[in-house]
C-alpha cells in the first residue's frame, strides 16, 4: 500500500468522493455539496491508495478559538489500518494553536475519540435541518422547552 496525502482541494475528483461517504457509510453527500463544504473549511486531509480515494477529512477553523473536526470518512477495505487516525491526528496537529477543537463522532465511535484525547461534551447543543431523523437515530435528546424570565 502506497499511500499519499493531500491537503488542498486542487484536482479532486468530488464524484469519487461522494461515493467514499456512501460506502464508509457517512450517508448521501452530494458532489457539489462536498466542494461546497470543502471549499470553505480551512484543513483538508484527502489520502490515496494509488489514485484510489480510500480517507478524508476536514476542519473547519476560525484561526484562534475554534476547530471543529467533520467528515471524517474511510474506505471499508481501508478500515481499520490507522488511516482515520491518522487524518484525525493530522487535523488536531493542524489545529493545535487553536483554544479548543471539537468532534461530532457517530454513535458507538466516541471509545475511538477517546483514545485520540477527546473528552465527551456535556454541555454540547444542535439544531438540525432533519430534527426527526436525528431524534429517532438517537443522536440527540429532546430537551423540555423552558420559558426565559
Amino acid at each position: 500500500m502506497n499511500l499519499k496525502w493531500i491537503y488542498e482541494i486542487d484536482n479532486i475528483n468530488w464524484d469519487a468522493l461522494s461515493h467514499l461517504y456512501k460506502i464508509a457509510p457517512l450517508g448521501e453527500k452530494k458532489a457539489e455539496d462536498l466542494k461546497t463544504v470543502f471549499t470553505n473549511s480551512r484543513y483538508m486531509c484527502f489520502v490515496y491508495d494509488d489514485e484510489k480515494i480510500v480517507g478524508v477529512g476536514r476542519a473547519l477553523a476560525d484561526g484562534l478559538d475554534v476547530s471543529y473536526i467533520a467528515d471524517v470518512a474511510i474506505h471499508p477495505e481501508y478500515q481499520g489500518q490507522g488511516i482515520g487516525k491518522a487524518i484525525v491526528s493530522k487535523l488536531v496537529e493542524f489545529s493545535k494553536e487553536h483554544n479548543k477543537i471539537i468532534l461530532y463522532a457517530n454513535i458507538g465511535k466516541e471509545p475511538f475519540y477517546a483514545k485520540l484525547g477527546f473528552d465527551k461534551m456535556n454541555t454540547a447543543m444542535a439544531i438540525f435541518k432533519d430534527r426527526d431523523k436525528v431524534l429517532e437515530l438517537g443522536l440527540v435528546s429532546e430537551m423540555k422547552e423552558k420559558k426565559c424570565k
